[in-house]
């Protein structure tokens, strides 16, 4: 490739980057303007620079501020995150590592799951949580991930972990390591870009729920951040809207920095896990 080619090249990725990243640099721009200047005006950059959006928007329309909604959307998130990371780690071992009857089969049935839509299973989830007794708790938003329910992340796992040679496996099992210490101590280290893949889209994923915790949860000191950024735009007749944009742009703050802090094992997790099988 000449010179020539990588600088159209640089510069094409270049254009697309500022295009897709315009809406979040308006996003951030628009949290420091008023709302007639925010419909008024297209460019993202304020007149002035005013932050008492974000002392307004952090305060709410309620009793409580944004410290318990985010207090509440980790209380989510960490116990989900923890249960996850640990059921499909041992179930993909499982698929990735052992013989046993009808294993292709129930693969095959597992990844056929992904296709579900989660909207047909919330009339029968809900009736079963109703019985336990689980509603307005984040029980039912918690417990279904300790049963490796989140199918993508055993795909993924299975996918990265046919990728790695046996051999260390078989030597730890000749120097006397049965199942689960061969797990723990040779094959999660080898997994970490993945199991770091895995934190970084539960987390997402998690905070960004919108549909699980309107359906369980109906006490507004129990709504993680999602349900709270919708009931401060809908609270009043006339929505403060550059409220709603500054405390958008706080509740995308987690989410951006577990990315940028996992980066680089996100990156070499996507790239082994999608050409290795």
């Amino acid at each position: 490739m000449n010179q020539r080619q990588l600088v159209v090249r640089y510069a094409v990725l270049g254009a697309v980057s500022l295009l897709m990243l315009y809406p979040i640099a308006w996003l951030v721009g628009a949290s420091f303007k008023s709302n007639a200047e925010i419909f008024g005006s297209a460019g993202f950059w304020p007149s002035h620079l005013d932050f008492s959006a974000y002392a307004k928007g952090w305060r709410t329309s309620t009793e409580y501020t944004f410290a318990t909604y985010f207090l509440n959307s980790f209380l989510i998130a960490v116990p989900r995150i923890v249960v996850t990371v640990v059921s499909c780690v041992l179930v993909a071992y499982a698929f990735a590592r052992f013989e046993f009857w009808g294993r292709k089969w129930l693969f095959g049935v597992m990844v056929a799951t992904m296709m579900l839509p989660h909207v047909i299973l919330r009339i029968p989830q809900y009736l079963m949580f109703r019985e336990f007794g689980w509603l307005d708790t984040y029980l039912p938003l918690i417990v279904p991930s300790a049963f490796a329910t989140d199918t993508f992340f055993v795909f993924m796992l299975v996918q990265f972990l046919r990728g790695i040679p046996r051999d260390m496996e078989e030597a730890a099992m000749i120097d006397g390591c049965n199942p689960l210490q061969l797990l723990w101590h040779v094959i999660v280290p080898l997994l970490k870009p993945a199991i770091i893949s895995v934190v970084v889209f539960q987390f997402i994923w998690t905070m960004n729920d919108f549909m699980g915790p309107l359906v369980y949860l109906s006490t507004v000191e129990r709504y993680p951040v999602s349900l709270a950024l919708k009931m401060s735009i809908g609270a009043t007749e006339e929505v403060e809207w550059a409220s709603a944009i500054a405390i958008s742009v706080v509740a995308l703050l987690p989410s951006v920095a577990v990315f940028f802090a996992a980066q680089r094992h996100f990156l070499d997790s996507a790239a082994s896990s999608g050409i290795k099988g």
